[in-house]
């Protein structure tokens, strides 16, 4: 983390905490199977970072592995109006229902969106998790692209995937969820920002291994002015 220019200064140290431990395999179309072993796993903290730390954030990233603490953080990044990122894949966690009313940027995956909507169409699914609170709702469906749509949009709009050699998918839908937030940080718009994070997908889907595949900025400069002169010649 130190060699990406991340600081862990804050980060929460507890007694037996660990992060979560995976195995993963990979087969030769890039699919991948993961046997994952979360015992013992902490998530955010309950009372920490300090609230005024947690105003000074530019972007507020959440998921569902913590949730006390991610509920309290997302209070204090709304009442400063620090944008509150979103990536949840269950709705299990007792307080889950506390943490979505506060979620401004919900990015999610369709099997998420059809098992909270009960609608297989992601575009419908889409259009109906958007809530008035919502700056913008985004169901990513590998392979098939993405929908989001935000306030003001009449429908849900397709981002296509990159066509692109896919070597592992490990990490795509993290490294999507990153790039989303970062867009929001470069105050992208909304259909940049999925464009954004949709080339850094694939970029990952063209390397084997998680970290070892995520791309730099200057990676997807050239990576999206090369597709995009590739499929003007095409």
């Amino acid at each position: 983390m130190a060699a990406e220019g991340i600081r862990t200064n804050l980060a929460l140290r507890t007694a037996g905490g660990r992060v979560f431990h995976s195995v993963i395999v990979v087969d030769d179309s890039g699919s991948r199977t993961l046997f994952c072993d979360g015992r013992d796993v902490v998530g955010a903290g309950n009372d920490w970072p300090a609230e005024e730390i947690i105003a000074s954030a530019r972007v507020l990233f959440v998921d569902h592995i913590g949730m006390a603490g991610m509920v309290r953080a997302s209070r204090a990044a709304r009442a400063a109006g620090v944008p509150i990122v979103a990536d949840v894949e269950g709705a299990h966690h007792e307080r889950f229902e506390e943490l979505m009313p506060l979620v401004d940027h919900l990015v999610v995956p369709e099997s998420f969106a059809e098992t909270r909507t009960g609608i297989k169409d992601p575009r419908a699914a889409a259009e109906r998790l958007l809530r008035p609170h919502h700056r913008a709702v985004v169901v990513t469906c590998g392979a098939r692209g993405s929908w989001y749509i935000g306030p003001g949009m009449p429908k849900a709009a397709h981002q296509p995937a990159f066509q692109v050699p896919v070597v592992d998918t490990t990490g795509c839908g993290d490294v999507f969820h990153g790039a989303y937030a970062a867009g929001l940080v470069r105050d992208m718009d909304l259909a940049e920002r999925v464009r954004f994070a949709s080339a850094v997908a694939a970029i990952k889907a063209g390397h084997r291994g998680g970290q070892a595949g995520c791309p730099g900025l200057a990676d997807i400069d050239i990576f999206l002015r090369e597709y995009s002169d590739r499929t003007e010649h095409d």
